[in-house]
């Protein structure tokens, strides 16, 4: 997957002399180091990170863990101290303020916490606010700005003032503003935080339902796991002011890492952010006949079996007794219509809602196609455990 930003080994010092902070921390000092020594505030502390193409990229920790400040270093309303941000490949870093200012109009838009519209604006001047400053003409901005805001549910709102809108509509036209330009990134800094829960929800619906449409590459700013968990494809989480973990939302809940991360996944419904396909059983063919292909558990542990046609699709399974019989004997035997089909996007609470007594599941993906086989251990045993599992690869403990 292309990789469209890259954090690499990014410092912010608060301080008119930043360079004697730096090398406090390149001497193994950390941030309580450089504020008693120099009373010099560390934000960043040696941050790497990488936004694929189209992700929607987490970045939380609680207040004062550096989230914030890496936000606005990325578009540099802070400027790093060091380090290197590359989108897509160029260091904006040195950028002089003319190629800052372009990088800013059609590459990176922010929607902010507190809506930041123009209150004696109306709704499709704000949306158009962006484009105007870029120089695009007036027929044009105004064309972008209808279609933006047909996008985000809002068509009927473009002549209206801010002020007659509710909070969830109003942070949407921030949203709009952030879509029109159509930047490459999209960087959303607790962007719901300030909505009161119900629409905060709707909110965050609304921006899982529009990223499936457009997908942007997305960096959202939370301080809430449960926010990052919805949303995200990947999560960092910050603390004083370092990247102390970053992987999947699976692989965090799975293997925290640090006390410090276990606290943010104590409480999480698993049965909610786990799917199938992540508890599953590999298969392996077993036997083929006219009937079609007997698969089983890979590792040849007992289990049910599934017949497949020359597609991969089931058509009919069997149990564990009727699967030895047919490891023992060579012969397939007549498979049964008597199973479970879930998806392997399901999560494991539609799982168990499907589920019927002595009935194997069958694992299949978007086109009907098997995929693995679940059984009812494997499905209690994700949903109510805290072990910790290793961590897939490319998951980070920093």
């Amino acid at each position: 997957m292309t990789e469209r930003l890259q954090i690499q080994n990014l410092y912010k010092i608060f301080s008119a002399n930043p360079e004697a902070a730096l090398q406090i921390l390149a001497n193994g000092g950390d941030k309580n180091t450089v504020f008693d020594k120099l009373g010099a505030v560390v934000g960043l502390n040696n941050v790497s990170l990488s936004v694929p193409q189209g992700a929607m990229y987490m970045v939380m920790g609680l207040s004062g863990s550096g989230k914030s400040t890496l936000a606005r270093c990325i578009n540099r309303l802070n400027e790093p101290s060091a380090g290197k941000i590359l989108l897509d490949g160029r260091d904006i870093v040195p950028l002089k303020e003319e190629e800052l200012r372009e990088v800013r109009r059609t590459r990176i838009s922010m929607v902010f916490q507190h809506f930041a519209l123009l209150p004696n604006k109306r709704v499709i001047e704000n949306v158009e606010f962006g484009l105007k400053l870029r120089g695009v003409s007036p027929a044009e901005r105004r064309r972008r700005a209808d279609e933006v805001l047909s996008v985000v549910g809002l068509a009927r709102w473009g002549y209206h003032f801010p002020h007659e809108l509710s909070g969830g509509m109003r942070q949407r036209v921030g949203l709009a503003r952030a879509l029109a330009t159509d930047a490459d990134i999209l960087i959303m800094d607790e962007a719901f935080s300030a909505l009161d829960p119900l629409i905060r929800t709707e909110m965050q619906d609304e921006l899982l339902r529009l990223q499936r449409t457009l997908n942007k590459t997305i960096l959202f700013i939370t301080h809430d796991f449960q926010e990052a968990l919805k949303l995200g494809t990947r999560i960092a989480i910050m603390s004083e002011g370092e990247l102390v973990r970053e992987g999947t939302p699976q692989s965090i809940v799975l293997e925290p890492g640090s006390d410090y991360v276990a606290a943010f996944t104590r409480e999480i419904d698993r049965a909610r952010l786990f799917d199938a396909r992540s508890v599953m059983r590999a298969t392996a063919p077993i036997l083929q006949s006219e009937r079609g292909i007997l698969v089983g558990d890979a590792a040849g542990a007992a289990g049910p079996g599934f017949v497949l046609d020359g597609e991969g699709r089931v058509l009919g399974a069997l149990d564990a007794a009727a699967l030895g019989r047919a490891r023992a004997s060579g012969e397939m035997g007549t498979p049964s219509s008597d199973y479970v089909s879930v998806p392997g996007n399901a999560k494991l609470l539609e799982v168990a809602r499907s589920y019927r007594d002595g009935r194997p599941i069958a694992v299949v993906d978007e086109d009907g196609r098997f995929v693995g086989t679940l059984g009812v251990d494997e499905l209690l045993s994700r949903i109510s455990s805290t072990s910790a599992k290793t961590a897939s690869a490319g998951d980070r403990h920093v």
